[in-house]
């Protein structure tokens, strides 16, 4: 990864948050990535790893090029969003027990990339999947976190009640739900009803 300057990197907190490849490059390399794309990736990994599959990563797809970066890079790579926010904080903090030291968590939202326009569109879901997550570590007592971080993680405290309204409201979810996949839109709002975890090996998700 590029260097990145340090106002910009949060190298000093324990748990970041970025948007998309650009946000992973721009971000201090930390021990554990987050790749959150509620309706996306995290969606078809979930199903996949709760139906005893295994996921390979899209290489074309945003969040899969993320994924497979921050592997490149020697980070442990899971997948999160609403649906199984508190079962990856618990993972995290297993992954720091056994390193027996802090261990540095990037969250990345990857958001939507759009072919005709060069970036990353925000998409609401995935600052709530990854506001769900930040919050769900700040439970487990990880919440040494970036000003970036703490926004979304307070954000979706604030606003979880309201968590399946925003999400088949949203841009992506209406497009989904045009698409004839409300179904999925709803899943993804059920916050932790999901215990697994996919975790990146050689480019595929497994189970942890």
């Amino acid at each position: 990864m590029p260097n990145t300057p340090d106002a910009l990197a949060q190298t000093n907190y324990q748990v970041r948050l970025e948007w998309g490849e650009a946000g992973l490059d721009r971000i201090a390399p930390s021990h554990v990535v987050v790749v959150v794309q509620t309706l996306g990736l995290t969606a078809r990994a979930l199903t996949a790893v709760e139906e005893g599959r295994e996921l390979a990563v899209p290489s074309a797809d945003a969040a899969g090029r993320v994924a497979l970066a921050a592997e490149r890079a020697g980070a442990r790579v899971v997948v999160a969003g609403i649906r199984n926010a508190a079962a990856v904080a618990a993972h995290v903090l297993e992954v720091q027990r056994s390193r027996g030291d802090r261990t540095s968590i990037a969250v990345i939202a990857a958001g939507d990339a759009d072919a005709a326009e060069p970036g990353v569109r925000f998409a609401v879901e995935d600052l709530l999947g990854a506001g769900a997550v930040v919050a769900a570590l700040g439970d487990l007592g990880i919440d040494h976190a970036s000003p970036d971080a703490a926004v979304a993680g307070e954000g979706f405290r604030a606003l979880r009640g309201a968590v399946r309204h925003l999400l088949t409201a949203s841009g992506t979810g209406r497009l989904r739900a045009d698409a004839g996949e409300r179904d999925l839109v709803l899943a993804a709002a059920e916050r932790d009803a999901a215990s697994v975890v996919p975790v990146l090996r050689g480019g595929v998700f497994t189970a942890a």
